[in-house]
């Protein structure tokens, strides 16, 4: 088994479509240290069979460029199971891309399947609906089991509604664990680290954990937007409560932060703040990164 990073980039791929920011700009220039990537998911590819988790805008691109995801025979896909880890558009767009007479089964926790059935896009999809329970393992393919786990966050931007609980527990933001082999942890999005969520990362032989901001307010600063990293459900590599140290103490013997924000300067290769975080012994997830399991 193996897992494949098909996109390491957060909401808007890097570089961002309409953004000039300092590193958007670099990248733009084609400046070799700042590598162009697409928006988060990844592939876990079991002999034929691939379980998707999220599926983002970016996923006819991600699926072309990677072989062991193209199609076996006439519409038959290795796809075979998608789980989905939150709503947000960054990580559900996609499905859309999966409407051609192509059967999977979609796993998610309860108000991620209820922002999908509400929305009138995905009804051509040819999708069992499986109702994930938080803790309870399940088996998506003979080798690989799949365990959703709540964590700290908040409902998608569209479904938002007055002053939304930024970090609440209430399973419209979750982490996978993956066993079969080399265990394995994704947390694409979690505003707050929390005992339960040390608990369950601390299972996994490689973590791949949120990497949105490297400082809370670093969209403020660059005039990117308004909103803190935590406003908008996502803990800050560094600064009071910062994922880094938490990262580094965990025992697994990969940690590597994907859903890095196109304002985040861990982009940059070479960079003062990717020093600062390679030296703390976490890589800096890149598409096509490929992690045997």
């Amino acid at each position: 088994m193996k897992a494949v990073v098909l996109g390491s980039a957060a909401g808007g791929g890097f570089p961002q479509w309409n953004c000039r920011c300092a590193n958007c700009t670099l990248a733009w220039s084609g400046d070799a240290r700042a590598a162009w990537r697409t928006q988060s998911s990844l592939a876990l590819i079991s002999g034929e069979d691939c379980v998707l988790i999220n599926a983002s805008p970016d996923l006819g691109q991600q699926l072309r460029a990677t072989k062991a995801l193209w199609p076996l025979a006439t519409r038959r896909s290795p796809i075979s199971t998608v789980v989905l880890t939150s709503a947000e558009i960054d990580h559900v767009a996609g499905l859309s891309t999966l409407r051609e007479r192509h059967a999977f089964r979609l796993l998610a926790l309860a108000p991620v399947h209820a922002a999908i059935a509400d929305n009138p896009l995905f009804a051509p999809l040819m999708a069992q609906r499986v109702a994930a329970r938080g803790g309870e393992p399940f088996s998506a393919t003979d080798e690989m089991q799949i365990t959703l786990f709540a964590v700290p966050g908040k409902a998608p931007l569209y479904l938002e509604q007055g002053e939304p609980e930024a970090a609440a527990m209430d399973g419209e933001a979750c982490g996978i664990l993956v066993t079969g082999g080399a265990s394995l942890a994704y947390v694409p999005g979690c505003a707050a680290l929390t005992p339960d969520l040390t608990d369950w990362v601390s299972r996994a032989d490689i973590v791949l954990f949120d990497g949105t901001l490297f400082d809370d307010d670093e969209m403020k600063r660059a005039g990117l937007g308004e909103k803190t990293g935590r406003r908008m459900g996502h803990v800050p590599m560094t600064g009071p409560g910062g994922s880094l140290a938490w990262l580094a103490a965990l025992p697994a013997s990969r940690k590597i932060y994907i859903h890095i924000n196109n304002s985040n300067p861990v982009l940059i290769e070479g960079s003062r703040e990717r020093r600062h975080v390679e030296s703390e012994g976490i890589e800096i997830g890149h598409d096509g990164l490929e992690i045997a399991l």
